[in-house]
């Protein structure tokens, strides 16, 4: 008889590792404490408008594919996907703004209009982003489980030590003198939750995500993915259950005998928590947790996020699909969000609007919003507050597109640190987990294989390898594997 295995939470970590082991024969249910699955990637429709709740950036379709792959599968045979161009809009002031277009060419001449001899600056450091992309996504990022520190000796590794030790704000720096240039190289790294200046150098590899890959848009949005996982997941005989939040993991002879969910008790010979690492350890008898609260609080957390879904009755002019407002000082921003908590007063934004793409996604003629200001963790959320930063981002908006939108607003709704918190158990609130610095890569994350509970696993943004939605699918890959060598042992 097949072992029963039951997996806490829908997010992409959880439908992957979901498929990964039901292929192998065991028997894999999943639930899910909302109504409908995809954790942070969940959908909803109002009012004829659909919008994707959280993750808006399609980049390294190639992880994407080698899921589909590992299933003898194509993303082709569950979605489409079109390439964007521009890939996305970086407004620095009205009527300033650049465009970054869908290849390395277009790019590098946008680069030398505004920094004489940069385009050849930008081609070597993108070579070397090329190069570390290969070691990590090729080499590194499927053979770490975060077991032991030698998972990141390589003989490659060992030749980029240096940039281990250097940071991606030097490095950028170094090479570009304009500062619109060094913004648009040093976003990248807001996937990885942290600042430039501590994420170490290495990780340049994700400009070569942006350039290099692109930036991709599933038809219907990215709900198109957890549909095809989940469709995947039924075919092997992965059952899902939503409305089924687990309360307690119950402890007999070292081991997680059942879970309880809607006071129901549900056995397992396997537990994986896709969910909240803290909350999941929360759910059992301090002297089986191996992290403690003062654990929690001293790591470096990656932001939370103000949101806003908004539904307008015309077209918005001036804009592109994705589009980052960086008018004010980053700065003084990411202080707010890693050095000093506390709202920003000039806060940079992103906004996409889906319905540029797909039409579908608002009413004829009408225009759906998705508006993101990246704040620190653990803030007072008020509506008071919501509201104050909704006038401030809206006016910016108009005044930087050079257009009147507030009476224009027929659908809005926020959703902030207190609802991450209520819908997903989130430490502190996070939207997107533990921070990528030097001290919380790798084996310094947070373990996929409980130490003192031999049955349970973890698997998401707060462990291995970390956040973002390609490394969450990776996750659901490494802590299967791993299962799957603990239960050959047995």
């Amino acid at each position: 008889m097949s072992k029963k295995i039951s997996i806490i939470g829908s997010g992409f970590s959880s439908l992957a590792s979901a498929c990964y082991l039901a292929k192998n024969g065991f028997n894999v249910s999943i639930f899910e404490k909302n109504n409908s699955l995809g954790g942070r990637a969940r959908q909803f429709k109002m009012k004829g408008f659909t919008f994707d709740m959280g993750p808006s950036w399609y980049w390294m379709p190639d992880v994407f594919d080698k899921f589909f792959n590992d299933f003898g599968k194509k993303t082709s045979d569950y979605y489409s996907l079109k390439k964007l161009n521009p890939a996305y809009r970086v407004y620095f002031g009205k009527n300033d703004f650049i465009e970054i277009e869908d290849s390395l060419e277009k790019i590098k001449k946008v680069f030398e209009k505004h920094e004489k001899g940069s385009s050849l600056a930008l081609e070597k450091f993108m070579s070397i982003a090329k190069e570390n992309y290969s070691i990590a996504v090729t080499d590194l990022l499927y053979k770490m489980p975060g077991l032991s520190p030698m998972e990141l000796v390589t003989k490659k590794t060992v030749l980029k030590a240096g940039s281990f030790l250097s940071n991606i704000r030097r490095e950028v720096r170094k090479n570009f003198k304009n500062k619109k240039l060094r913004s648009i190289l040093e976003f990248p790294v807001l996937f990885l939750g942290a600042k430039a200046s501590d994420t170490p150098a290495f990780y340049n590899f994700m400009n070569h995500a942006d350039f290099g890959l692109g930036t991709w848009q599933p038809t219907n949005g990215f709900y198109d993915v957890v549909n095809a996982m989940v469709d995947l997941g039924k075919s092997l005989g992965v059952k899902y259950y939503t409305n089924h939040n687990v309360s307690s993991l119950n402890i007999n002879e070292g081991k997680v005998e059942s879970i309880t969910i809607n006071n129901k008790l549900f056995d397992s010979d396997i537990v994986l928590s896709g969910a909240d690492y803290a909350y999941t350890e929360s759910l059992i008898d301090p002297k089986y947790r191996q992290y403690s609260n003062k654990y929690w609080i001293k790591k470096t957390w990656a932001p939370s996020s103000l949101l806003f879904y908004v539904g307008f009755d015309k077209k918005i002019k001036n804009v592109s699909h994705h589009n980052l407002f960086f008018d004010t000082d980053f700065d003084n921003h990411a202080k707010n969000i890693y050095d000093i908590p506390d709202w920003p007063k000039d806060p940079l934004f992103y906004a996409n609007f889906t319905s540029i793409t797909n039409p579908k996604t608002a009413p004829t003629g009408y225009e759906n919003a998705f508006f993101l200001v990246p704040i620190a963790t653990n803030l007072e959320d008020s509506n008071d507050v919501r509201e104050k930063y909704f006038k401030i981002i809206i006016q910016r908006l108009e005044n930087l597109t050079d257009q009147k939108l507030k009476k224009n607003i027929i659908f809005k709704t926020s959703y902030c640190v207190n609802d991450f918190k209520k819908d997903y158990n989130s430490y502190g609130g996070n939207a997107y987990g533990l921070a990528n610095t030097l001290f919380q890569t790798a084996f310094l994350r947070p373990k996929i294989k409980s130490k003192k509970l031999k049955n349970l696993y973890f698997c998401g943004q707060l462990t291995v390898p970390g956040p973002g939605v390609p490394p969450a699918i990776v996750s659901g890959k490494l802590v299967s594997d791993l299962i799957l060598v603990d239960d050959k042992a047995i």
